[in-house]
């Protein structure tokens, strides 16, 4: 996978996922093109724009810095040919604001999985994102200069593990914990 491309994008890594019964639901750009359940191709925006108004959902799937982040949320299935209990979808997220405002997720899961439970996982993806961004202003995840794997391993372990320690000891200043250990002046 290169820098330019989402792993949604990458068709190698999902027929992986589902061979080894991977449920996943992964971002993929408005011009990624799905097989319809008439065996057509079509690109992710257009089959989206199909959907009838009915087909969207208004949910709150996780809560943001400004409290709960509620989108619509539409789901049309794809790829017929499937293993039997299985479910193939194309999820898109639209923003309430801004109704041009489009992203989409191809999902593979059990067939009787709920448009609800779809969102609340491609949500989590925010999560792990301000997870990274924390890292990055704190502890440098982002700031090293190395030429090997092993190397770029360490700087990495040691930066999570730094966030790791910097999280528990914010949760025991809040709370009054004696046995939290104290920063270092």
């Amino acid at each position: 996978v290169t820098a330019d491309e989402a792993y949604g994008q990458v068709s190698r890594l999902r027929l992986w996922m589902e061979e080894h019964d991977i449920h996943h639901v992964v971002a993929v750009p408005k011009s990624q093109t799905v097989i319809t359940m008439d065996l057509g191709q079509e690109r992710a925006h257009r089959l989206i724009a199909d959907l009838p108004e009915q087909a969207w959902e208004r949910l709150s799937c996780a809560d943001g810095a400004h409290g709960p982040r509620v989108y619509d949320w539409a789901r049309a299935d794809i790829r017929p040919w499937r293993e039997p209990g299985k479910g193939h979808w194309l999820l898109a997220r639209r923003s309430i604001t801004d109704p041009e405002e489009l992203a989409y997720y191809i999902c593979f899961a059990d067939e009787n999985t709920t448009l609800v439970e779809l969102a609340r996982v491609a949500a989590s993806r925010w999560a792990v994102e301000e997870c990274f961004q924390a890292a990055k202003n704190e502890t440098g995840l982002d700031h090293y200069q190395v030429r090997g794997y092993r190397a770029w391993y360490r700087h990495i372990t040691l930066s999570m593990a730094a966030l790791a320690f910097l999280v528990r000891l914010r949760q025991g200043v809040q709370k009054g914990d004696q046995n939290t250990p104290r920063a270092c002046v």
